[in-house]
């Protein structure tokens, strides 16, 4: 019976249009993820999206130097997409990138790259933590922390949005995974009073 329906369902798609074939495809692929003992895990549902679809955060701290960059289009074009792009979606198939900028950004712009994935880019969507600016902040920081790369400007403009937004330093050092020193140190680099308003000082210095 299982092969019996794997073998029509392959028939079928055969007959298919390629972009018609590509959203079937991931169709049943959202079919089989709700029913998945794993739903709960984004890369368990790899969809295959239009490059168009997606559009990069405004907050992203991430940087890749030249020689990591050309490395990272020569890992794209020899061994392909091992890992999707993470997206939240924003509307009904738009999509912003969470991690991921550089693959997307390579995958539109190079000519090779856009030859074999035919216009497309594989996402992982994000569900939980992700319908708030400050989660997909959070989000975008853990992933860029646990490869240990990011730009300290940007980090401190981040922890200063996220200060604005309502976070204390606590849960900052929790769900960006710094100590408190380091936080300190980055709401000092942005030097703004308002930082600073939610602490207290038990003395000011004086000079003689």
């Amino acid at each position: 019976m299982q092969q019996q329906m794997i073998e029509q369902m392959s028939a079928w798609l055969t007959t298919l249009p390629e972009a018609e074939r590509i959203e079937a495809i991931n169709r049943f692929r959202l079919a089989l993820h709700r029913e998945s003992p794993f739903k709960d895990q984004p890369v368990d549902c790899v969809l295959w999206v239009k490059h168009d679809q997606i559009a990069p955060n405004d907050y992203n701290p991430n940087n890749v130097a030249p020689p990591e960059k050309k490395l990272l289009l020569k890992s794209l074009e020899s061994d392909g997409f091992t890992q999707p792009i993470v997206v939240h979606e924003q509307k009904q198939q738009q999509y912003e990138i969470v991690d991921g900028f550089h693959r997307h950004l390579l995958a539109k712009s190079k000519s090779s790259l856009k030859k074999t994935l035919k216009g497309y880019v594989p996402v992982s969507v994000l569900q939980c933590g992700s319908d708030e600016v400050s989660g997909r902040m959070a989000s975008t920081i853990r992933h860029n922390r646990a490869r240990g790369r990011h730009q300290i400007n940007a980090m401190s403009e981040i922890v200063r949005e996220l200060s604005q937004l309502g976070w204390t330093d606590e849960k900052m050092g929790v769900e960006l995974g710094m100590d408190s020193d380091e936080v300190l140190r980055l709401r000092q680099i942005n030097g703004l009073l308002d930082m600073f308003s939610d602490r207290q000082f038990s003395q000011a210095w004086t000079v003689k």
